[in-house]
């Protein structure tokens, strides 16, 4: 486990100098995981996962694990109920020059599902995270490789990697993939 806390040491002062605290509803999704606390262990397990894994991990390559789990736990603790709001890009511009199938889409929730269950997080609450996920996935999903191919990235370098499966390295079901 990793010393203190990534979100107050990186993103207590922001905007005009001013210090933001963390004030959560009683009844939020936020503070039924515990808040913060939980959504770093959470992060930090699943992007160990993520990096390590042969296909998703090639997304991540040269980005620093700590500022990716950075900006989930900020991103998923606004979308779960904290007071503090996101300081990052919108998803969409984030990820616009990745093609992201619905495939990688699933093989990331299975990894997110294990890495929820390995931090016993009760299963009403897991379902509850997986969906509030699971609904981001329009503004992330490409559809298919040409409608990708369609958008306009100026000067960015597209990213397509493909699947494993595809390139011969697996013939296992994606609920067997590492």
């Amino acid at each position: 486990m990793r010393q203190g806390s990534l979100f107050t040491h990186s993103c207590v002062l922001r905007g005009r100098g001013r210090l933001l605290s963390i004030k959560p509803s009683s009844n939020t999704l936020f503070k039924q995981l515990g808040g913060l606390a939980t959504l770093e262990q959470v992060h930090q397990r699943f992007y160990d996962k993520v990096y390590a894994h042969p296909w998703l991990g090639q997304f991540f390559a040269g980005h620093d694990q700590q500022a990716i789990e950075l900006r989930q736990t900020q991103f998923m603790a606004e979308k779960f109920g904290s007071e503090t709001p996101y300081p990052g890009q919108p998803l969409e511009l984030a990820h616009r020059r990745m093609f992201i199938s619905e495939t990688l889409l699933q093989l990331r929730q299975q990894l997110l599902r294990e890495s929820l269950e390995s931090e016993q997080i009760p299963e009403p609450l897991i379902a509850r995270w997986l969906k509030i996920d699971h609904a981001f996935w329009r503004q992330l999903s490409n559809g298919s490789i040409e409608s990708f191919q369609e958008i306009d990235l100026k000067y960015e370098q597209p990213m397509v990697i493909p699947h494993p499966r595809h390139a011969g390295n697996y013939s296992a079901p994606i609920e067997n993939i590492p």
